[in-house]
């Protein structure tokens, strides 16, 4: 049985990792500001704080150790060298929940060597002084610089689940179902997704295995173009879409890119891990999310 620790861990893919746990029979803490409760009761502890208040972060954690920990809500540089600071020799290994999104947007696939974070340069700050992009490549930074313990960064590409509190995928499938306008910038660009299940398992793997250090990319196998994505609920529906190239904060796509945005994930599955396939999911879940509305 391990002793974890879990920043994040109480709605869509967050709460699948800690139910993971859980089954297995770990000693599980959640981390929450107590805004968004507690969906496992008493079969986790539950401490209440908000990391950003380094004083009262750091009293909570006094003289505590943990065995993994799993971050998956810094957003920041500052956010990180808190951690660092409180955690330092005092746990075994941090997953870090990091983004497809310290990529940049150009057409190429992307390894794990086109953002790499030892040789970032550092710049300091809160939330609100970055994008969620430059939060994050400022986060991974920091935690490779001033870690005393192995971080492994997951890089996800955008989660799809039934249960998406964004409502990303919903979005398209609702507005085709209501005849409503969709804009797009290029639907020939291709990107990757991942299920919030295997989002969930591919996190508490790299905490259980040998991996120690370094950044991870995780998505399914495969992409999809927004055309043939937006075909597949068009078949599903069985309604046509209605789509616009003058898009605005109305109608925008949430998956509305410039250009195809996708990684390997050729380094994790050397390492062991077997991912799905989009193809065999991808189909299901717009079937699901359809009858639901």
């Amino acid at each position: 049985m391990k002793n974890i620790l879990v920043l994040g861990g109480t709605r869509f893919f967050g709460q699948k990792l800690v139910e993971l746990l859980l089954e297995e029979g770990h000693h599980v803490t959640i981390v929450t500001r107590g805004k968004s409760g507690n969906p496992f009761g008493n079969r986790v502890e539950h401490i209440t704080v908000d990391r950003r208040n380094k004083k009262e972060f750091a009293a909570k954690f006094d003289g505590r150790t943990f065995d993994i920990v799993y971050d998956n809500i810094c957003y920041s540089p500052n956010e990180a060298h808190a951690f660092c600071d409180v955690f330092n020799w005092k746990i075994g290994k941090l997953i870090f929940t990091s983004t497809l999104s310290v990529y940049d947007v150009d057409g190429n696939v992307k390894r794990e060597e086109d953002f790499d974070p030892y040789h970032y340069e550092l710049q300091m700050g809160n939330r609100s002084d970055f994008s969620y992009r430059e939060g994050k490549r400022q986060a991974e930074a920091v935690f490779y610089k001033y870690a005393d313990f192995p971080v492994v960064s997951v890089r996800i590409p955008i989660v799809m689940g039934e249960d998406d509190y964004t409502r990303r995928l919903h979005f398209h499938v609702e507005r085709i179902a209501k005849e409503e306008v969709i804009g797009f910038v290029n639907m020939e660009a291709e990107m990757s997704f991942i299920l919030a299940t295997e989002a969930a398992n591919f996190i508490k793997w790299a905490g259980f295995t040998d991996v120690v250090n370094g950044p991870y990319n995780a998505q399914a196998n495969g992409k999809i173009s927004l055309a043939n994505l937006i075909k597949l609920v068009e078949e599903t529906i069985g309604k046509k879409a209605k789509i616009t190239f003058d898009m605005d904060e109305d109608n925008g796509s949430p998956y509305a890119i410039f250009d195809s945005w996708y990684m390997s994930n050729e380094k994790a599955t050397k390492a062991g891990y077997y991912f799905s396939n989009l193809d065999d999911w991808l189909k299901p879940l717009v079937e699901s999310i359809a009858k639901g509305i």
